[in-house]
C-alpha cells in the first residue's frame, strides 16, 4: 500500500486540477491532470481513475483504522474517564 500522506497530497492535487480545469481550459492542466490520474492508478494498481478514486478512498480508510491514536488524543477526545 502507497504511503498515505503521498496519496492524500495526489487526490488533493487531482481535485484542484480537475476543478480549475472546470473554469478554464489549459493544455498545461490537462497534461498535470493526465500525469495525476496515471500516478494515481500506480499507487492504487487500478487501470482508470474512475476505478483509483474509490480504491484510494479504500485505502486510506484502511490505513487510518490500523494506524494507532497519537498519545493524548483519546484524552482530548473525552474518551478516558478516571477511574
Amino acid at each position: 500500500m502507497p504511503d498515505p500522506r503521498h496519496l492524500r497530497v495526489a487526490l488533493a492535487r487531482f481535485a484542484d486540477v480537475r476543478i480549475t480545469l472546470l473554469h478554464r481550459e489549459d493544455p498545461g492542466l490537462r497534461r498535470e491532470l493526465d500525469e495525476i490520474s496515471r500516478a494515481l492508478c500506480a499507487m492504487t494498481g487500478t487501470a482508470t481513475v474512475d476505478d483509483a478514486l474509490p480504491a484510494a478512498d479504500a485505502m486510506l480508510a484502511r490505513s487510518s483504522r490500523r494506524r494507532p491514536a497519537p498519545a493524548g488524543a483519546a484524552a482530548a477526545a473525552g474518551m478516558v474517564t478516571a477511574a
